[in-house]
C-alpha cells in the first residue's frame, strides 16, 4: 500500500467511528511521514524505540560522512603545512629584564649558536643521543602515536605536559614551532613531522636536531654546547664527554652538573646513557669500559651583562616566572621573544651590596687570616611585609668572580635562633597541651608565662614524662652559659636567647604544631627539619633567607602571610600572560598574635642581642640566630615598611662542606648580632633614607600567664617588660634586669674557648652578672651533657655529635 492509500485508508476509517477507528486514525497519522525527507529521521512507519534508533544504513551513512570529512580535513590540513627553511629560523630574539620602575636592568640575547654539518658532530655524540632519546630513529616513522595521545590526555586533563618522543618531533618543536604546550601547536607538530619525515632524510633530521636543541649555559646547538662545556670542537667530543652532553637533553636545568644539586643525578643518567649506548650496539663494551671517570665541565663563562647582582636576580625572577607559568621554560627563556618586568628596585639593590661589600671589607681579610677569612658567604633578601615584592636580594659575589650559586634562595643553611618566634606564636595562637581552658582546648599563653631556664635542664613530655635522647637517657639542654637562672618570661628568653625555655615550649605546643604555624607564615615544608627531634626549635631546619623574610613579613603585617614574588607582568611575543603579580594575602596568624610576638622582637632588638639596630633611630623587630659548631650566623629583622633577612655562613666550593665561623675576622666567634645584624642595619638606613618612621601596632591582649610546672608563685615573681618604643626615642643601652627576691635571671655569660651550640648566640656584650656558674657534676658527665643533636632525623632527638646540617644548595631546583 502507497502512502497516498494508507492516508485514504485511514480517514475511511475515522469515519466509521468508534474506539477502534480513532486508535486507527492515530496510528496511521503518527506512521505518516508526510512529503518524502531526505534524511528519515525519526523514522516512519516505526513505533517506540525503534522509532528513534538509527537503521543500519543510517549508520553506515554517518561513518562515511565523517570519515570523507576527517580525511578531506587531514589533507588538506598536510597540503597547506608547510615546512620553513632552517636557515630562517635561528634568528632570535632577546629576553628582557626590566627594574621595578620599568627601566631596562638586561636582557639575554645573542644565543650561542652556530649551524655546523653533521659530518662536524662527533659520531660518539650522534649515537649517544640516539641511544637516550629515540633508539629507533633510524627505521621510525618520525611520529609516536601513543606519546602524541598521552601529551594531549595531559593538556586535557591540566597537568603537566610531556616532551615529544621522538627525535623528529622533538627537532620540529625546537625549530619549527613556539614551546608552549597547546593543542594547536600539537596538530602542527604531527603535520609538519608527517612532512619532514618523508621529505628529508635521517640524516638531514639529526643534523636539524643536533643543532636546534638546547643544552643549558645558553648553548643551542651541539657546537656550541661543546664549547661551553668542554672548551672543543662538536667533531672532537669523545664517548664519555658526548654522554654527558646526550644528559642535558632530558633537561639541563636539572642535569648540568655545575650544579651541586644536580651532579649525583648528572652522574647517574652518564652511566645510564653509556649503558644504553652498549644495549644498543652504539658502542662497545671496550669503548665503554674507558670511561671509568665522569667528565667535570670546564668553569661557566658568565656574560658580562650579568655581573654584580643581576645574574642572581634573573635566576630569582626565571624560577619565579617557570613555577607561576609552567608552559614557560627555561629553554623558553633563552630562545627569547619575553619581556620580563621585576618587583626589584635598583637603589635598593645596589644599597644592599654595598651594606654587604662595605661589612666585608672592614672585617675580612683572606690575606691575613686565609684559615679563617676565607670562603666566607652572605646571603639576603628584603621584601615588603603585606605585599610580598621582593625589592632587593644578595645572591654572592657576582658570577665574574666564580660565584654561580644564589645565596638568597640557598636552602642548606641552619637558621638556629630567628626559628623561636615560630614557637613563640604557636603557643600564642594554638596553646601549651599542659594546661587546659574552660573549653577543653589546650590554653593559648602570653609572653608573660615563665619557663625554667637553668643550663643543662631536663625536658618533659606535656604527659610530665622525661624525653630520651638517642643514648636512652635523660635529655638535658644546653644554653650558651652554664649558669642557674631560674624562671624567666619568655619575653626574656627571647631577649637573651636561652634555648632551654624554647625546648620546654616547643614539647609544652608540639612540634607538629610549630611546623604547620611555620608554613602557614610562609616557610616551605620541605625545608623544615625532623619536628619530633627536640632541638627542632632551636633552627636545625635549612630555610632560605628569601622564605625567612617572608615569614618575619608575616609578623610585620599583623598575621597576614603574602607569597613571595619577583615578576609584576610577564610578555612573550607581545601576548600578556596572566597570573603574574601580587597574590591575595592569607590569615596565617590572628593579628593580636603576630602583634604580640613582634613585641617581644622590638625587645630583642632593643635590648637584646640586635642591640646594633638601635642606631637605625626608628622601631625595629628582630631576632638573631647562630647555629651549631658556629657554622652560620643571622638576623631577621623588620621595620613596618620593610624586611630584610641577612645569613652568614662558610663554605669551602670546591667540596661544599660549611665550615665553622670561629676567628673570621679575627674574632673567637661570629654571632647573629655582630657581622648580620651590622649589615642589616646599614642597608635598611639606605632602604628606608626617604621613608617615614612608623610604629609597629599596639599589642592587643592575647593569652594568659600560663607557668610551666615548678613556677614559683607570681607574687614572688619578677615580672618582665617591654620597652615601649616610639619613634623618636633614643636607642639606649640593654636594660638591666630588675633585681628582686629571689634573684631574678640574668642575661648570659659566653662560655670559655667554646663555639655556639645549635640555635644558641653569642652575646654582644651582655649586661654585667654575678652569679657563679656551677661546675658540672660526675653525674651530669656520666649523662653526656654535651650538646644535643639529632643524628638521625628520628624522634627524641639525642645526645650524639652535631651533624652540622645539610649543604646549601643553588637555586636552580629550588623554587622561592
Amino acid at each position: 500500500m502507497g502512502r497516498a492509500e494508507m492516508r485514504k485508508a485511514a480517514q475511511k476509517k475515522g469515519k466509521g467511528g468508534g474506539k477502534r477507528g480513532a486508535a486507527a486514525a492515530s496510528a496511521a497519522a503518527a506512521a505518516d511521514p508526510g512529503k518524502k525527507r531526505f534524511i528519515d529521521y525519526p523514522r516512519w512507519g516505526k513505533t517506540g524505540v525503534r522509532r528513534w534508533l538509527p537503521s543500519w544504513k543510517q549508520w553506515l551513512s554517518a561513518f562515511l560522512l565523517f570519515f570523507a570529512t576527517g580525511v578531506g580535513i587531514v589533507f588538506y590540513l598536510y597540503q597547506t603545512t608547510t615546512v620553513p627553511q632552517l636557515k630562517d629560523l635561528v634568528k632570535e630574539q632577546n629576553t628582557i629584564y626590566y627594574w621595578a620602575d620599568g627601566s631596562e636592568m638586561t636582557r639575554k640575547g645573542d644565543t650561542n649558536r652556530q649551524i655546523v654539518e653533521l659530518s662536524d658532530i662527533s659520531p660518539n655524540l650522534q649515537n649517544a643521543v640516539i641511544s637516550a632519546e629515540n633508539e629507533t630513529f633510524r627505521t621510525d616513522s618520525g611520529i609516536d602515536p601513543k606519546g602524541m595521545l598521552r601529551a594531549v590526555y595531559n593538556m586535557a586533563k591540566g597537568g603537566e605536559t610531556q616532551g615529544a618522543s621522538t627525535i623528529t618531533q622533538q627537532y620540529v618543536k625546537n625549530a619549527y614551532l613556539s614551546q608552549e604546550q597547546t593543542l594547536s601547536r600539537k596538530l602542527k607538530e604531527f603535520f609538519i613531522t608527517l612532512k619532514i619525515n618523508q621529505q628529508t632524510s635521517k640524516d638531514e633530521i639529526l643534523k636539524g636536531y643536533l643543532n636546534t636543541s638546547w643544552f643549558g649555559r645558553n648553548a643551542n646547538g651541539a657546537q656550541a654546547a661543546a664549547q661551553a662545556y668542554y672548551g672543543v670542537n662538536a667533531k672532537d667530543l669523545n664517548l664519555c664527554q658526548s654522554a654527558m652532553l646526550a644528559g642535558l637533553l632530558k633537561g639541563a636545568n636539572y642535569y648540568d652538573p655545575s650544579k651541586p644539586a644536580n651532579h649525583d643525578r648528572a652522574v647517574e643518567r652518564w652511566k645510564w646513557i653509556l649503558d644504553r649506548m652498549v644495549i644498543t650496539h652504539n658502542t662497545t663494551p671496550e669503548e665503554r669500559a674507558k670511561c671509568t671517570t665522569f667528565p667535570e665541565p670546564i668553569q661557566q663563562k658568565p656574560s658580562s651583562n650579568m655581573n654584580g647582582e643581576v645574574s642572581y636576580l634573573v635566576d630569582t625572577v626565571n624560577q619565579y616566572v617557570m613555577a607561576t607559568d609552567k608552559t614557560i621554560t627555561q629553554q623558553m627563556i633563552d630562545k627569547g621573544g619575553l619581556k620580563i618586568y621585576t618587583t626589584f628596585e635598583k637603589d635598593k639593590v645596589d644599597a644592599l651590596k654595598k651594606a654587604v661589600d662595605d661589612v666585608k671589607a672592614e672585617n675580612l681579610n683572606p690575606q691575613k687570616r686565609p684559615d679563617n677569612d676565607t670562603f666566607i658567604q652572605f646571603g639576603a633578601a628584603s621584601i615588603r611585609p603585606g605585599d610580598g615584592a621582593m625589592v632587593a636580594l644578595y645572591g654572592g659575589d657576582g658570577v665574574e668572580n666564580g660565584h654561580f650559586d644564589n645565596n638568597a634562595n640557598a636552602t642548606g643553611v641552619q637558621v638556629g635562633s630567628t626559628f623561636k618566634p615560630f614557637v613563640l606564636a604557636t603557643a600564642m595562637q594554638v596553646g601549651v597541651q599542659t594546661a587546659k581552658g574552660d573549653d577543653g582546648k589546650p590554653k593559648r599563653i602570653n609572653a608573660d608565662s615563665r619557663y625554667l631556664s637553668d643550663d643543662l635542664s631536663e625536658i618533659r613530655k606535656p604527659d610530665g614524662s622525661l624525653v630520651i635522647g638517642d643514648d636512652g637517657k635523660p635529655y638535658r639542654q644546653k644554653n650558651e652559659d652554664a649558669g642557674k637562672r631560674g624562671y624567666v618570661s619568655l619575653r626574656q628568653a627571647m631577649q637573651f636567647s636561652y634555648n632551654v625555655p624554647f625546648v620546654q615550649l616547643n614539647q609544652d605546643v608540639g612540634g607538629q604544631n610549630v611546623a604547620d604555624i611555620a608554613v602557614q607564615m610562609g616557610i616551605k615544608k620541605e625545608s623544615l627539619a625532623d619536628p619530633k627531634t627536640p632541638t627542632f626549635p632551636l633552627g636545625t631546619s635549612t630555610i632560605s633567607p628569601i622564605r625567612m623574610a617572608t615569614a618575619y613579613g608575616t609578623l610585620a603585617a599583623s598575621g597576614k602571610e603574602a607569597e613571595p614574588y619577583s615578576a609584576t607582568k610577564v610578555e612573550v611575543d607581545g601576548k600578556e600572560r596572566p597570573g603574574f603579580g601580587k597574590k591575595d594575602t592569607k590569615a596565617a596568624l590572628e593579628p593580636a598574635v603576630a602583634d604580640n610576638v613582634t613585641d617581644v622582637l622590638v625587645n630583642v632588638a632593643k635590648n637584646g642581642t640586635g642591640t646594633k639596630t638601635n642606631t637605625l633611630g626608628r622601631p625595629v623587630a628582630g631576632k638573631t640566630g647562630t647555629t651549631d659548631q658556629n657554622k652560620s650566623a643571622w638576623w631577621v629583622g623588620y621595620t613596618p615598611q620593610l624586611v630584610t633577612s641577612v645569613a652568614m655562613w662558610r663554605e669551602d666550593p670546591n667540596k661544599h662542606d660549611r665550615l665553622s665561623l670561629n676567628g673570621t675576622g679575627g674574632k673567637e666567634s661570629i654571632h647573629g648580632g655582630d657581622i648580620p645584624t651590622d649589615i642589616f642595619t646599614r642597608y635598611m638606613k639606605a632602604a628606608l633614607a626617604n621613608e617615614k618612621k612608623m610604629d609597629f601596632p599596639n599589642p592587643q591582649p592575647v593569652g594568659t600567664e600560663v607557668d610551666s610546672s615548678g613556677a614559683p608563685s607570681t607574687a614572688t615573681a619578677t615580672p618582665t617588660q617591654t620597652p615601649t618604643q616610639t619613634a623618636t626615642e633614643t636607642p639606649s643601652a640593654p636594660a638591666q634586669p630588675t633585681q628582686a627576691q629571689p634573684q631574678p635571671p640574668q642575661p648570659p655569660q659566653p662560655t670559655q674557648g667554646g663555639g655556639c651550640v645549635p640555635g644558641v648566640d653569642c652575646q654582644p656584650t651582655p649586661p654585667p652578672t654575678h652569679l657563679p656558674k656551677p661546675t658540672p657534676t660526675d653525674t651530669c658527665f656520666l649523662l653526656s651533657c654535651t650538646t644535643p643533636t639529632p643524628t638521625g632525623g628520628g624522634p627524641g632527638g639525642g645526645t650524639g655529635k652535631p651533624t652540622g646540617g645539610g649543604k646549601p644548595t643553588p637555586s636552580s631546583t629550588a623554587t622561592p
